[in-house]
């Protein structure tokens, strides 16, 4: 509930146009043409250009690439993690199943069953149309373009 809490309440208070849809009703959207480009957060992106960002990024992006539609990640520098080498090596998130199973204190689903709740999924650059950072818009191949980024970093800071 992020983007209705949140996001929505950010992009109105900046007079950005806004229209609130849930997750599973966006590729209705895009088939009818209403959705043009697509642009996303990150929680970490890798020396690669794969990047982890709440879970149903990966499903938008997807569905964009069906589409033909530009697909943007935008995120500052400092979550770009060199450290990993690609999107496999990133660390995902289960949270407690009482997320899903329960609203407002009152349990909705069956009791006894399992639960999967992973907080996020990981998107592979190839469906990646952009990153946006503070430092610029990198484009394919992502590995050399994050490289460059890095590398310039450093030179700069010796000056």
């Amino acid at each position: 509930m992020q983007g209705a809490r949140l996001t929505t309440w950010e992009l109105a208070k900046d007079n950005i146009p806004v229209t609130l849809i849930c997750d599973n009703m966006v590729g209705y959207f895009m088939a009818l043409g209403k959705i043009d480009k697509v642009i996303v957060g990150a929680d970490r992106i890798t020396a690669n250009g794969d990047f982890a960002n709440k879970i149903g990024t990966y499903t938008i992006a997807v569905l964009a690439k069906a589409h033909k539609i530009p697909f943007y990640v935008a995120a500052p520098t400092s979550t770009i993690d060199m450290s990993l080498s690609d999107g496999s090596k990133i660390p995902i998130e289960e949270r407690a199943p009482e997320e899903i199973t329960k609203f407002g204190g009152v349990t909705i689903a069956a009791s006894g069953i399992n639960v999967a709740n992973p907080a996020f999924d990981v998107t592979p650059n190839e469906l990646i149309t952009g990153i946006i950072t503070d430092r610029g818009v990198l484009k394919p191949p992502y590995g050399e373009a994050i490289a460059k980024l890095f590398d310039r970093r450093e030179v700069e800071s010796r000056n």
